[in-house]
């Protein structure tokens, strides 16, 4: 295996900054330098050439060259090219000392070239760096106006710096700037960033008090907020105090689609269209995304048709959400279709789209395509991302090929790709599925090491294994582990734990975690209690299954096709057929039927307790409902015909049964 046991292969790498030292004699080798340092330079030609030096390294080596010359002195706008020109290559140190240089020299900087630099931080993540830029403006001459205000407010709120925005703009205010509609814009997007839902309410407020009007931004952050928390009722009531333009239809559309509720958005589209606002694309592909996501794509189809009638493009998002709904539907070859179609009206796919493709061929079974697209994505020049990894380690987990889910994973170190926690749960997965388990245990260790703790959904991979192998003692261990790592077991975990334990007929400790659970709060679902009814049923205890049997009605747990069966089948070992029988004709008189498994079961206990004619009547009742047995019902038939009636008689019975059509 070419994984050795977890072990991340990535080095981090810090690129090394620039050396740049103005006082040194320039050393150059640049064609036109002789010329220029014979004759006395334009600033438009310095800017020209600085301008169009691709290579950050030769641009610095011009600029030190001319700095001490005597055929040119810098200006503030070749300070500001070269400036701008570094700090597009994240080399910060460079830009201070240009800065602290063009001081020295009495070189007066604008605040352009502030915002330039504060850009620049934002850009690199460095929000603190960024306002210490701000605060040493003075230094140079510089009064801050509610532009550069703006720009450093909007430099911490990339970074959600939430409690250091609030002190800037009361900085502005005492410096006696009115802050104008983009300042507010910015403010209301750092309340809502925080869920600051009735901050932002009173904002808009002040805003139209202070005579700012809010604009299409001002309503579209405050009511997208307003729908990311659920409150589109409280939305939709702000919607009526203003006219609402396209964005917030479409936050408001985006926000019933989320809560399922897609009538709602057909209504709010056709409440656009009657008010004369024309819908975009986005509006569409919202709704076609949701109706995509709950698998109905034939819907999907009708709401794309609207679109072209009513002169709308479908866009990158509009084709993935159609080819994820497909692929959801197990209909490959549309998905494979539209995408055809895709690439062929010239719409170039990203990662996402591919992400979407890779995934739904994994899903669908078609491995060896995926990692086709995935072949081709990269010669395309679209760079695979975790993602896109994850999907892949988790198809071959899916089709159990460890050997391709561990060139995945030594592809992704390769490229420089750092796994994340779905990553290396569905590397976790793929071991334990190949019963590798001392190596997967060392695989959540190593996540540690590398700054990405295990989550509970990579321990209950790793209990599912350990379970389905039968190491259920070194399962109910790592359960007691978990706490160690910060992640507390969910239902799912008690519900691999307790299958695992009644099956070995530990009822004992199936019923400590059960009431752990009680303990914990960690409510029961549907699959808790078939597994605890089916352990009961398995023991013997009919009575204790069928008291739980009722608590779960009680609580409001439907019970489903699994929990009826399990009962029957229970009924019917212990001798009970007729008990079994009047439960069904109960049950069939509301919403559940009998299946196959339930027919099956019970013509098994008819046989054996009460007598195979009485099997061939329930068999007959079975085939006029349109449920056809399968070799499990035959097999309890003809069992018990040959017991019974012996070999000849046995065949004789079953061609007369054949005989009459059954």
């Amino acid at each position: 295996m070419h994984l050795k046991e977890g072990c991340s292969l990535l080095l981090k790498v810090h690129k090394p900054s620039i050396p740049f030292v103005l006082s040194t004699n320039p050393i150059l080798n640049l064609k036109a330098g002789n010329e220029e340092n014979s004759t006395v330079l334009k600033e438009a030609n310095v800017l020209k050439r600085l301008k169009h030096e691709q290579d950050i390294t030769l641009a610095l080596e011009y600029f030190k060259s001319i700095t001490n010359s005597k055929s040119f002195k810098h200006t503030p706008l070749t300070y500001q090219m070269m400036i701008e020109k570094v700090a597009s290559e994240r080399e910060m140190d460079c830009v201070q000392y240009l800065l602290q240089q063009m001081k020295l020299d009495g070189i007066s900087c604008s605040e352009d070239l502030f915002i330039s630099v504060i850009g620049s931080y934002r850009q690199a993540g460095s929000s603190e760096q960024a306002l210490k830029t701000f605060y040493r403006m003075q230094d140079f001459g510089v009064k801050p106006s509610v532009k550069i205000y703006n720009h450093i407010l909007d430099a911490l709120l990339d970074e959600n710096r939430f409690q250091m925005i609030n002190p800037i703009y009361n900085n502005m205010k005492k410096d006696g700037m009115a802050p104008n509609v983009f300042t507010y814009n910015i403010l209301l997007k750092a309340l809502c960033k925080n869920n600051r839902v009735d901050g932002a309410h009173k904002l808009l407020v002040e805003m139209s008090s202070k005579g700012c009007d809010p604009d299409e931004v001002s309503y579209t952050t405050l009511i997208s907020s307003l729908c990311k928390l659920g409150k589109v009722k409280e939305a939709r009531e702000l919607v009526m105090r203003f006219t609402p333009c396209v964005p917030v239809y479409n936050a408001l559309i985006n926000g019933v689609c989320k809560e399922y509720k897609i009538v709602e958005g057909f209504e709010l589209l056709d409440e656009m269209t009657n008010k004369g606002i024309d819908p975009n694309v986005i509006s569409y592909t919202t709704i076609i995304n949701a109706l995509s996501d709950s698998g109905n794509v034939e819907l999907s189809l009708a709401v794309l048709a609207k679109m072209f009638v009513r002169g709308c493009s479908p866009n990158l998002h509009t084709f993935t959400s159609l080819i994820k709904g497909f692929f959801l539907k197990g209909r490959s070859h549309e998905a494979l279709d539209f995408w055809g179609r895709m690439t062929s009206e010239g719409v170039v796919p990203n990662i996402v789209a591919y992400n979407a493709l890779i995934h739904g061929l994994c899903s669908n079974g078609s491995f060896g395509d995926a990692v086709c697209v995935f072949n081709q994505m990269e010669r395309n020049g679209c760079r695979p991302n975790v993602r896109t990894y994850s999907v892949l380690i988790d198809g071959c987990a899916k089709a159990g090929d460890l050997d391709g889910a561990s060139k995945v994973w030594n592809r992704m170190i390769t490229h420089g790709c750092h796994p994340n926690v779905v990553t290396y749960t569905c590397m976790v997965d793929v071991l334990c599925r190949n019963s590798m388990f001392n190596q997967a245990y060392c695989l959540i260790e190593n996540m540690q090491m590398e700054n990405c703790p295990p989550n509970t959904v990579t321990f209950n991979a790793f209990i599912k294994g350990l379970c389905g192998s039968g190491r259920v003692d070194w399962a109910m261990k790592v359960f007691d582990q978990m706490g160690n790592s910060g992640c507390f077991p969910n239902t799912t975990t008690y519900n691999e734990l307790l299958d695992s334990l009644l099956k070995d007929r530990r009822f004992g400790d199936a019923f400590g975690l059960i009431k752990d659970m009680e303990h914990r709060g960690i409510e029961l679902d549907l699959v808790t209690y078939n597994t605890i009814i089916y352990g009961c049923c398995c023991a013997g205890m009919l009575r204790e299954a069928l008291e739980l049997l009722g608590k779960m009605v009680v609580i409001g747990t439907k019970p489903d096709a699994i929990t009826f069966n399990i009962i029957i089948d229970a009924y019917c070992k212990q001798g009970k057929a007729k008990i079994a029988i009047q439960l069904i004709d109960r049950l069939s008189a509301g919403e559940w039927h009998p299946d196959r498994i339930s027919y099956t079961s019970l013509i098994s206990g008819i046989c054996t307790h009460i007598g195979v004619e009485e099997a061939i009547i329930y068999l007959r009742k079975m085939l006029s409902e349109g449920i056809l047995p399968n070799v499990a019902t035959w097999n309890v038939l003809v069992r018990h015909l040959f017991s019974n009636i012996g070999h000849s008689g046995a065949i004789q019975f079953l061609n007369a049964i054949l005989g009459n059509g059954i």
